[in-house]
């Protein structure tokens, strides 16, 4: 046993360290619930609030305009877009706004961004109508525009997709932004491992636990390919439930020891290591529960091994 953990802390080590997160809906009929919500987990110690992008829909505020309303109110924590639609927003300007954020907050802000979920909205608000071999492609166009636009050298990028013609970048964001892809598919996981810095994994109710090892693997391969150290890549899981006594309903639903318990393997043992909760109702209290109890429980257990 003891070789075993001396193994897992090398391992750990050489793996960034631990988030936890909260995710809010962008409901415009909420802004002032959203407000507190978000000052809650701030003053709470967690690490990050996400935030969905899907700004088809009417009911939907922005993301990055509700993102700089909630930086604003709140002192500490970060915020990342859960994750932003590259088939609406062009990435130099994405890139723009992400670097204009992080310096406006203090060094605040990740980007999660994916090839957009659903064509016949996108299309409908003015967004290209795409096969999965061409969202492919796009995204892996947007990332090096994005990564390019983050530097100080003039660049261009003629793609299929995305067509810079001669960009002059700045201002450089304060320091590394980290640059995560939300995805499930082959192509867009092997993506992630040749040129991202995270994995967003869909919500616990999308891609169950017993799915995500073999969706890891791919990730593995293709950064070990790319000449890139996978435990580099952060891996975040989106996880609704409901903190509390009761077990049934969609996703994770038990007490807080059952929580900390199931976090702290999906870290080990699936490589998980951000975690957003998605609660199913009454979320000051369930934010609270999170960050109060289930979060130190589960970086004890996580020491302990």
């Amino acid at each position: 046993m003891a070789v075993n953990r001396a193994v897992n802390r090398a391992v750990n080590a050489s793996r960034p360290p631990v988030l936890f997160g909260v995710s809010v809906t962008p409901d415009a009929a909420a802004i002032d619930e959203i407000t507190t919500l978000t000052r809650i987990a701030d003053a709470a110690g967690l690490d990050l609030v996400a935030i969905q992008d899907h700004p088809y829909q009417p009911g939907f505020l922005d993301v990055w305009t509700l993102i700089t309303h909630l930086a604003a109110r709140t002192e500490r924590i970060g915020f990342f877009p859960d994750v932003a639609d590259l088939a609406l927003r062009p990435p130099a300007m994405l890139a723009k706004a992400a670097a204009s954020l992080d310096l406006l907050s203090g060094g605040r802000i990740e980007l999660g961004v994916g090839a957009g979920a659903f064509a016949d909205a996108i299309a409908g608000m003015g967004g290209p109508s795409r096969t999965p071999a061409q969202n492919v492609e796009a995204t892996r166009e947007a990332l090096q525009v994005i990564r390019a636009a983050w530097g100080a050298r003039p660049f261009a990028l003629l793609g299929d997709h995305h067509r810079i013609q001669g960009y002059h970048p700045g201002p450089p964001p304060s320091r590394e932004i980290g640059l995560w892809v939300g995805a499930q598919k082959p192509r867009m996981l092997r993506l992630i491992g040749d040129l991202a810095d995270g994995w967003v994994c869909p919500l616990n109710i999308y891609i169950s636990p017993g799915e995500v090892p073999p969706l890891q693997e791919i990730i593995d391969e293709a950064a070990t390919d790319a000449g890139r150290d996978p435990n580099r890549i952060r891996r975040i899981y989106n996880v609704l439930g409901t903190i509390g006594p009761g077990t049934g309903g969609q996703g994770l639903n038990g007490p807080v020891e059952s929580w900390a318990e199931t976090l702290a393997d999906w870290a080990t043992r699936l490589r998980f290591d951000t975690f957003v909760f998605w609660p199913t109702g009454a979320p000051d209290t369930q934010f609270r529960l999170f960050a109060e109890e289930v979060v130190p429980r589960v970086r004890a257990l996580l020491d302990e091994g």
